[in-house]
C-alpha cells in the first residue's frame, strides 16, 4: 500500500502548508511529500489570497483525498486518535476547535500586513492598528489557554492541532520583531524548538526567493 501523500507549497511563504504538514508530523504519520512549483497558480492563490480554503496543503491516504488544513487535521485525529492532536476532554476539545476556527477563518489583518517569510527579519517593523488588534486577540487566545491548561504548549503539556494552526503565527512575531510579554515569548520560543519546526525552517532556508509578488509586500 502507497503511503499518505501530502502536498503542500513554498516552506518560507505557505503558511497554510505549514499547518497542515505540522499536523501529520504531530500526529505521526509516515507519509511522502508533493511540493508544488513556485510558478504554480495553486500555490500563489494560497500564499497571496490569504484564503484557508485552497487545494493546498492536501492528503491523500488510502484513496481519500483531503484538503483544507482543518479538515486535514479532523482527518488526522481519526486515524491517529493516541496521538492528541485533539484533547481527549470534551470541553478542552470543543475550546481547541474553537480557536483553530478562529485562526482558518480570521486575523485578516495580520496576516496581510504580516506575510509569512521565515527567511526575513525586519526589525521595529511598525505594525497597523487593524494589525495589532489581530495581535492582542491573538495573545489573549495564547495566555487564556496558559491559565486553563497550565502549558507549556496551548493544550497542556505535547503540542496539538492549535500549537500546527499558530505555528505560522509564531514565525510572523519573529519576522516582524512583535513585542510579546515573558510568558508568549517563551511559547514562541517553544514551538520554534520543536524537532519538525526545525527541519521545516532548515528546509525554507534552502528554498529560492521565486514569488516575485511578496516583494510588494515591504
Amino acid at each position: 500500500m502507497a503511503k499518505p501523500r501530502l502536498t503542500i507549497s513554498s516552506r518560507n511563504y505557505g503558511a497554510w502548508a505549514l499547518r497542515g504538514w505540522l499536523m501529520a508530523k504531530l500526529a505521526g504519520l509516515d507519509f511522502t511529500e508533493k511540493m508544488i512549483p513556485p510558478d504554480d497558480p495553486a500555490m500563489k492563490a494560497e500564499i497571496l489570497l490569504l484564503s484557508p480554503s485552497m487545494l493546498v496543503p492536501a492528503l491523500e491516504s488510502d484513496g481519500i483525498k483531503v484538503w483544507d488544513t482543518l479538515a486535514i487535521g479532523e482527518y488526522l485525529n481519526e486515524i491517529k486518535p493516541k496521538a492528541g492532536l485533539l484533547p481527549a476532554d470534551a470541553a478542552a476539545r470543543a475550546h481547541c476547535r474553537s480557536i483553530c476556527g478562529e485562526m482558518h477563518s480570521g486575523f485578516s489583518a495580520m496576516r496581510g500586513a504580516l506575510p509569512m517569510n521565515i527567511k526575513a527579519r525586519f526589525p521595529g517593523f511598525k505594525v497597523w492598528s487593524r494589525a495589532q488588534a489581530d495581535i492582542e486577540r491573538i495573545v489573549a487566545i495564547w495566555r487564556d489557554c496558559f491559565a486553563r491548561y497550565g502549558g507549556p504548549y496551548l493544550f497542556g503539556a505535547k503540542p496539538c492541532m492549535a500549537d500546527a494552526m499558530y505555528a505560522p503565527v509564531v514565525t510572523r512575531f519573529l519576522t516582524y520583531d512583535v513585542a510579546l510579554d515573558k510568558a508568549c515569548a517563551a511559547y514562541c520560543k517553544r514551538v520554534m524548538e520543536l524537532p519538525a519546526m526545525k527541519a521545516w525552517v532548515a528546509l525554507a532556508q534552502e528554498e529560492p526567493d521565486e514569488v516575485e509578488e511578496l516583494d510588494a509586500e515591504f
